[in-house]
């Protein structure tokens, strides 16, 4: 799944960066908070991780601009202002949840998983199409009722699939969800060659991953 940070202390940004990858999620960053608007407004971003004190346009404003536009990518607003006041503050703004700095990233990390148990464009943490589960918070599947081994791409794969089914999702969006580089899984067979992989791994069971051809993939009960 896709994450937007915007920090501008790239030291922090860099350690973020680092550990957020190393945990599979594909990234986004921004440094100013009129470019963190402008990324929020163009992707469909599961989260974002917005620091208060943004050159260009402060995290607070960047959040309240776009609950104002109707994004409703849950919120994690990251500062070094750690009173009562602030916090509401920033909760008032729209932010789902406030951590104080300096970051415990372990900490980062629960509160994440947190926000994507319980994303707002779903009605249940959890996506079931047929006898496919998926957690987007604690990033695990199962089918049948048996722990399904997904790679982290194929896993954004299927969350992407399962939150657009029954409708067919397109390669430049499948691309933007779950690579870094959209242009390197555009420019190659890489794309095709997950799905390949998970549609194996679906084999069998009451889904479906059909090619639907000159509009990309869909997941379907069958």
């Amino acid at each position: 799944m896709r994450i937007l940070i915007a920090e501008d202390d790239r030291a922090l940004l860099s350690v973020l960066e680092r550990g957020l990858r190393e945990q599979g999620y594909v990234l986004d960053t921004a440094t100013r908070g009129d470019d963190a608007l402008h990324l929020l407004r163009l992707y469909g971003y599961a989260a974002a991780i917005i620091d208060w004190r943004l050159p260009g346009l402060p995290g607070d404003e960047v959040i309240r601009q776009a609950r104002r536009l109707g994004i409703p990518t849950s919120m994690l607003m990251l500062t070094a202002r750690d009173t009562t006041e602030d916090k509401v503050t920033g909760l008032d703004a729209g932010a789902d949840d406030y951590l104080v700095k300096p970051v415990n990233f372990p900490e980062l990390l629960a509160r994440l998983r947190a926000l994507l148990r319980r994303p707002r464009d779903v009605g249940s943490p959890v996506l079931t199409i047929g006898s496919l589960r998926l957690d987007p918070g604690s990033r695990t599947a199962s089918l049948n009722g048996k722990a399904l081994q997904l790679t982290g791409r194929e896993l954004a794969i299927a969350e992407l699939l399962m939150r657009r089914s029954p409708a067919a999702v397109d390669r430049l969006t499948i691309a933007r969800h779950a690579w870094d580089d959209e242009g390197d899984a555009l420019g190659s067979n890489t794309i095709d060659v997950h799905v390949g992989h998970l549609r194996h791994k679906l084999s069998g069971a009451d889904v479906q991953l059909l090619t639907v051809r000159g509009a990309g993939y869909r997941l379907v009960p069958g």
